[in-house]
């Protein structure tokens, strides 16, 4: 029983300890690892959705675009991305609204860069938001700026990207649906990270809802539907719902407790993998060209038109006849038996950059086409010699 006079004392409450941040699960790190560029760039294409309301008012469009685009990064090198551009624009309630996603990831779904623009104008209380997201060396920086009315609220938030793994940016959500479309599978029980409203961490999840088949214009396809679910610590669940063709195409998208959705009004082109066919092989096959009537006629060609340039030079050139001529006849009186040196001899006083010789020289003076040092006597021309010695 409590003493009289004496107040008893209130229960001590100790403050709470703030929550660990959140972290993504193996299986989704499983699932991030295994895209690989070559499967991403096989979803690069741009396809556009129409916003429709419940009653099937059109009220704008929705395009997404992913291609293939160079970014700089931080340490001043350019690597090869995907470069992901969405955009809707439209009206509810004659109030135009609208949101644009632009962003440059990672075969892997990392995010480099990231902008995030989205606007209602609701006079007099306009409402526009701007979300930069850039990737440093060790780190993740947020700018977010607010902007209701005449209120401006900024704000600059840093992330350890040891505490990014397995983060999903809006951009690579895109991305990541498409992948989940061409492969036919949701990971399953993979908790991913994202950023809510408010940019703060939080799960997100993907889980399967069966196929269905829908109506696309006048043609039928089978759709894989997938829900997706960001778990904010701090307002209550957000999901939409995705209806994903076999090549990743999106065919229908809505936002649950929206009142309008984005679909496709006809069937897209479907992609499909290209299947790399070996290469042939031909074996070697033996050329007999005399028996080629083409090679032959080419053969035959070229050599009658070798042989009318050949005499209509010598025509043109009587003195070449003249010189070879002349050096055959010379050649056949003395019968040398070193033709080349004695061909060097003959042409030599015609080489432009030799000195003159005088007209009268000493007949046993050296060639300098020949070490005459070297030479046996039985291989100088025949009249250099010598004779029998007298005794």
């Amino acid at each position: 029983m409590p003493v009289k006079g004496i107040k008893p004392l209130e229960p001590q409450v100790s403050p709470e300890s703030p929550l660990p941040p959140p972290e993504a699960n193996s299986e989704a790190l499983e699932f991030l690892a295994s895209l690989s560029q070559e499967e991403i760039q096989l979803l690069f294409f741009s396809e556009t959705l129409y916003m429709v309301s419940e009653s099937g008012q059109p009220l704008g469009e929705y395009t997404v675009d992913i291609k293939p685009a160079y970014f700089l990064t931080s340490e001043g090198e350019f690597t090869l991305s995907a470069l992901v551009h969405a955009t809707s624009r439209g009206q509810l309630d004659e109030i135009p609204c609208g949101t644009t996603i632009s962003g440059y990831i990672s075969w892997s779904l990392e995010t480099y860069e990231q902008h995030h623009h989205e606007f209602i104008k609701f006079l007099p209380m306009a409402f526009d938001r701007k979300i930069t997201l850039m990737r440093h060396t060790g780190s993740m920086v947020m700018t977010r700026s607010v902007k209701e009315g005449d209120a401006v609220k900024s704000e600059k938030l840093t992330f350890g990207l040891n505490l990014m793994n397995g983060f999903i940016s809006e951009s690579a959500n895109l991305i990541l649906l498409r992948v989940m479309g061409w492969r036919r599978k949701v990971p399953h029980n993979a908790r991913f990270l994202t950023f809510d409203a408010e940019g703060k961490l939080c799960h997100s999840t993907y889980e399967s809802l069966g196929f269905q088949t829908i109506q696309l214009g006048s043609e039928k396809a089978e759709a894989m539907v997938v829900e997706q679910t960001m778990h904010s610590d701090e307002d209550i669940p957000m999901t939409w719902q995705y209806y994903l063709l076999s090549d990743g195409h999106l065919a229908k998208r809505i936002q649950v407790g929206s009142p309008f959705s984005c679909i496709i009004t006809k069937k897209p082109i479907m992609r499909e993998e290209d299947e790399i066919e070996p290469k042939p092989v031909f074996g070697k096959k033996s050329l007999n060209w005399e028996e080629d009537p083409q090679l032959f006629a080419i053969f035959r060609d070229r050599k009658e038109e070798l042989q009318a340039s050949h005499t209509t030079y010598m025509r043109r050139h009587p003195e070449a006849q003249n010189l070879i001529s002349d050096f055959l006849l010379f050649l056949l009186l003395r019968q040398p038996t070193n033709v080349v040196t004695f061909a060097a001899e003959y042409f030599g006083p015609f080489a432009r950059n030799r000195p003159p010789q005088p007209p009268f020289r000493s007949s046993t003076r050296p060639s300098p086409f020949r070490n005459l040092s070297r030479l046996s006597p039985w291989c100088a021309l025949p009249e250099d010699k010598p004779g029998p010695s007298s005794q």
